[in-house]
């Protein structure tokens, strides 16, 4: 039964590669799920500081107006 789990896994590998997808998705950026833009120092106008980005700037958003 372990024998086979490991040929699945190859065979999903495999499959993978040859439909040219990467096995290792990009790593997740949660300033860009939000939205937001990574800028050095502070958030300026049009933009309000929404948390830190992974290298250390500010995540910022700009403002919507309703």
């Amino acid at each position: 039964m372990r024998i086979l789990y490991q040929l699945l896994v190859v065979l999903f590998m495999m499959l993978q590669g040859a439909a040219g997808k990467h096995f290792i998705p990009r790593p997740f950026n949660p300033c860009a799920a939000q939205n937001g833009r990574c800028f050095p120092g502070i958030c300026r106008r049009p933009y309000y500081w929404i948390g830190t980005c992974a290298n250390g700037l500010s995540c910022c958003r700009r403002y919507v107006e309703v």
